[in-house]
């Protein structure tokens, strides 16, 4: 547009408003596949440029640094979408998290399956709202198919139910919604009383217990922490818990299991949990049993990992996020319920300019089901990988990956400087730093200052923890490229830049 230049003003031209026709023509000039390849482009070179395993993981920059780089005024007017992609990646793309690059081995955060990155771009467009039927027309019968392939795998039947989540957090507090009403049928109105009742979990259970307990206003004096025998829920322990519970007449909400908990990827013994809530069960039949399955509800698909959860069945409600094992783009969570009216109880709103239970004889409305009312159709990205890849490839890659954290726990365990602290039942591993020649009580520090530096350097990215009260190292392969090669890699750089810690140190 041109500039609106008024003789015999000085200063700078002034431009002339933007009108509707102007910004309506520059939203059509975008719709083509040629005027999106700019950006598509970002996505695709990122793909191929992280396969060689080369440059930087993660940035040295502090988060100081690229806010000035970004510090501007709000932009007033257009640019072209090439500009743009071009601004996108030099302000920001250059200092991201390559989650596609071999040598990221961090957070359960997935390098991504490229079929779903690209129907990421179908759900914006499309942009159907889950929250009924009418708003998503073919998506809303989609999610209930895809919600019955995932409670068909559990071991549900036709009875089963779910929706999809934003993640294991939703998923978990939306279950203990339905758990809250199954004790108290009254909360919603009445509220949870002077008397909550409890919730039972083990002490390396997800933090979305306890968030779900503040956000019920349960209060975190009511959740009982139950320890832990070699990283998962000692059964036993549980057992005595809930004998003193009943004792003290002290009503339990639900018991918290745990497939793949966040620290360890330990699985707990479902089977075993679940004994223990038929044989504490109350009035109204065996304890609620939830499994948090947020990382490992993936071991469903896998011929030599479903062992680890034998009895899930038996839960009530179950937790999943394909987003982390089934290397979904986020956000892809799920509830499944082994009854789908208890997860309509966990809603009791009406809402009729939306939900309406008389206009068809099936329940196809997600929203009286789902905390979220705006929730994108993010069941497609599940589906398209299914489709394109299948069950069982899918369930390879799961297995490459755990198979990659057993590679390096062997690798580890004639290291003189690193001792792994439990063999992989997933695809994660802790393991310690032993820093030559470092005092004991400095372990803590030099560990984290070694996990810094090692991220900082670009060689690799991974992760800490506190395991049975010391810092130690974390890893979680979530990349199907890592191999043997870039675990070697990790060692060794770990060991190069543990030598400038100590240095220093001393």
């Amino acid at each position: 547009m041109a500039p609106d230049i008024r003789p015999g003003l000085s200063g700078p031209p002034i431009e002339a408003p933007i009108s509707g026709a102007d910004a309506l023509a520059l939203l059509e000039s975008d719709t083509t596949l040629e005027a999106a390849q700019p950006i598509l482009a970002l996505a695709a070179e990122y793909l191929t440029e992280t396969r060689s395993g080369e440059g930087p993981v993660s940035t040295w920059h502090s988060a100081e640094v690229i806010a000035d780089r970004l510090a501007a005024p709000l932009p007033r007017r257009a640019r072209p979408l090439a500009d743009v992609a071009r601004r996108l990646s030099s302000l920001l793309l250059q200092d991201v998290n390559r989650l596609a690059h071999p040598m990221y081995i961090g957070h359960q955060v997935s390098a991504p399956l490229p079929a779903a990155v690209w129907t990421d771009a179908v759900v914006s467009a499309f942009n159907q709202s889950m929250a009924v039927r009418e708003m998503s027309p073919s998506f809303t019968p989609l999610e209930h198919q895809v919600i019955e392939w995932m409670t068909d795998l559990v071991g549900w039947d036709a009875r089963a139910g779910g929706t999809m989540t934003s993640g294991g957090t939703e998923a978990t507090f939306t279950a203990l919604l339905a758990a809250r009403a199954r004790v108290l049928p009254n909360a919603w109105r009445d509220g949870v009383g002077a008397n909550p009742p409890v919730l039972v979990c083990g002490e390396h259970a997800h933090y979305a217990v306890s968030r779900a307990a503040g956000e019920m206003g349960l209060g975190l004096a009511n959740v009982v922490v139950v320890p832990s025998a070699d990283h998962r829920l000692s059964v036993a322990a549980l057992r005595e818990r809930l004998s003193a519970l009943r004792a003290e007449g002290r009503r339990v909400m639900a018991v918290v299991a745990t497939a793949g908990c966040t620290s360890t990827g330990t699985f707990d013994d479902l089977n075993a949990v679940a004994d223990a809530c038929d044989e504490c069960a109350d009035e109204l039949g065996p304890l609620w049993l939830h499994v948090d399955a947020a990382h490992g509800g993936a071991a469903m698909l896998s011929a030599a990992h479903k062992h680890r959860v034998a009895g899930l069945a038996r839960a009530r409600s179950v937790a999943w996020d394909p987003h982390k094992t089934l290397l979904l783009p986020l956000a892809a969570g799920l509830l499944l319920m082994r009854e789908e009216h208890d997860l309509e109880r966990a809603f009791a709103q009406q809402a009729p300019y939306l939900f309406n239970a008389n206009l068809d004889a099936k329940a196809w409305d997600m929203g009286p089901r789902s905390f979220q009312c705006s929730r994108r159709a993010d069941v497609l990205k599940v589906w398209v990988a299914f489709e394109r890849y299948g069950a069982d490839a899918l369930a390879a890659l799961y297995e490459r990956l755990c198979a990659m954290a057993v590679h390096l726990h062997g690798r580890l365990a004639t290291h003189a400087q690193f001792t792994p602290l439990h063999v992989p039942e997933s695809n994660i591993l802790c393991f310690a730093w032993n820093p030559p020649g470092a005092d004991a009580a400095d372990r803590d520090a030099l560990t984290d200052a070694l996990r810094e530096r090692y991220n900082r350097s670009g060689r690799g990215w991974i992760t800490a923890t506190t395991l049975d009260g010391r810092r130690v190292l974390r890893v979680t392969v979530m990349n199907p490229r890592t191999d043997v090669a870039q675990l070697a890699a990790l060692v060794e750089g770990l060991v190069a830049e543990g030598t400038q810690v100590i240095r220093h140190h001393r």
